[in-house]
């Protein structure tokens, strides 16, 4: 989801809320581009997190988190066509529980945040999205529908992306790192998301973008 079908980290515009962004926004990029264990890194950027209020979440939705453009065209156009769509992040799922109402998507999956009184606890409910979650959701949701492994996409900017995108019928690296485009099928660094329906085969009269 973050920077991917959002321009923003959710992450690292909570940490700004109280001052903590550079601090924050470090760890979460050297997680990204593979120098950290992502679960310890996550852990660790959640701990900093403490005592922000839950109204600090609906702030960010509303002034700070923005679709990717192309997003809704994406999504809309694949729905329309019998695709299932999914969100699997290593984000929170107050972040993705917004992102898939607002796009139709079918399921979200996330990291829980811990609230207490009204605030973030610095800790995590439950087991912790990583990059194993994320190929395993890839590997259920084929199995669900059916499908070749060749009928099937994924699509992430981050190290934690990188199982998932190996395995898919078609790994995508959106402006992604380096790290991810040396295991991609196909590298996207220039285009918005609309560009990932013309690498499945769709022509612009077809594409949905008023959905």
């Amino acid at each position: 989801m973050d920077s991917t079908l959002i321009t923003i980290e959710c992450i690292d515009e909570l940490a700004d809320t109280i001052g903590l962004r550079a601090e924050v926004a470090s760890i979460t990029e050297r997680a990204m581009a593979g120098g950290l264990d992502f679960a310890s890194a996550l852990v660790e950027r959640v701990a900093l997190l403490e005592g922000v209020p839950e109204t600090a979440v609906e702030e960010v939705i509303r002034e700070r988190l923005k679709l990717t453009p192309g997003a809704e065209a994406l999504i809309a156009t694949m729905r329309a066509n019998g695709a299932m769509t999914a969100l699997v992040s290593g984000g929170f799922t107050l972040f993705t529980a917004h992102v898939a109402q607002r796009l139709g998507l079918d399921v979200h999956r996330a990291n829980r945040l811990e609230i207490r009184n009204g605030r973030l606890t610095g800790r995590l409910l439950g087991e912790i999205v990583d990059p194993r979650t994320k190929l395993a959701s890839l590997l259920e949701f084929t199995a669900m529908r059916g499908l070749e492994r060749g009928a099937t996409m994924a699509v992430g900017d981050g190290a934690n992306d990188r199982e998932m995108i190996e395995a898919a019928g078609l790994g995508v690296a959106f402006h992604a790192r380096l790290s991810v485009q040396a295991v991609a099928d196909i590298s996207v660094n220039h285009g918005d998301l609309e560009t990932l329906l013309f690498i499945q085969g769709y022509d612009e009269t077809e594409i949905v973008r008023d959905s």
